[in-house]
């Protein structure tokens, strides 16, 4: 029988992922887009680094900030009870930090495709930056940020080194359908592994197609 843990556990993962990145990524991206601050030029290099880190190098960064011998890692589990390294949660922190980048890149290219002269009469007419933000900026690069979500998710469902160097690879707890697949190759299964692999591909495949739809519509707008 097939088992579904590793694709119910990539879903929650991705969108868990997804979610911190939207929630992160939208204010600095709208900071890189809008606004020049000293040591802007260095924020940009450090969002954009996980895309060019080998996820070894990632998930040991991640594992030594996220330990239990780290001041974070200490703090978590003694206020929240929460541990993040080899758990389902780590994961999500691991796919979020992966996919990061696409999220900043997506979003501060769509804020900087709207008029800032649109803004600007907005707060001439009194409004303040929040309602300037929900008014004109948000409805104006809605697309481009929904492409950068649909990006994200993709690469949160579909990352596997980062991952498997902060949740593991426990069987029923914390293996995602990536590492589901590499486990499958280790162990001779290839009916399981293509089967996975079907999955992760298709499942990819149209989240690219929506992305570059999504993308080609900023465009022309």
């Amino acid at each position: 029988m097939f088992d579904l843990f590793p694709l119910f556990l990539s879903l929650k993962v991705a969108t868990l992922a997804t979610a911190i990145c939207l929630v992160l990524g939208l204010g600095l991206a709208w900071l890189l887009a809008r606004r020049s601050f000293p040591g802007r030029d260095l924020v940009d290099a450090l969002s954009t680094l996980p895309l060019v880190l080998p996820p070894s190098v990632l998930g040991y960064y991640l594992l030594v900030a996220l330990g239990r011998n780290s001041l974070i890692g200490r703090t978590l589990e003694s206020v929240l009870g929460l541990r993040l390294v080899f758990t389902w949660q780590g994961a999500v922190v691991a796919a979020a930090a992966t996919a990061f980048p696409l999220m900043v890149q997506s979003a501060r290219a769509a804020f900087e495709n709207v008029d800032a002269g649109l803004e600007e009469v907005a707060r001439t007419l009194g409004h303040t930056e929040w309602e300037v933000f929900r008014t004109i900026t948000l409805p104006l690069a809605w697309r481009g940020i929904l492409a950068g979500i649909v990006l994200v998710f993709a690469r949160a469902l579909g990352d596997f080194g980062t991952t498997l160097m902060v949740a593991g690879n426990i069987p029923g707890r914390t293996q995602t359908l990536s590492i589901a697949i590499y486990d499958a190759m280790q162990a001779g299964d290839g009916r399981r592994a293509a089967l996975l692999v079907a999955v992760v591909s298709a499942v990819a495949t149209f989240l690219l197609l929506a992305a570059r739809r999504l993308g080609q519509q900023v465009i022309s707008s």
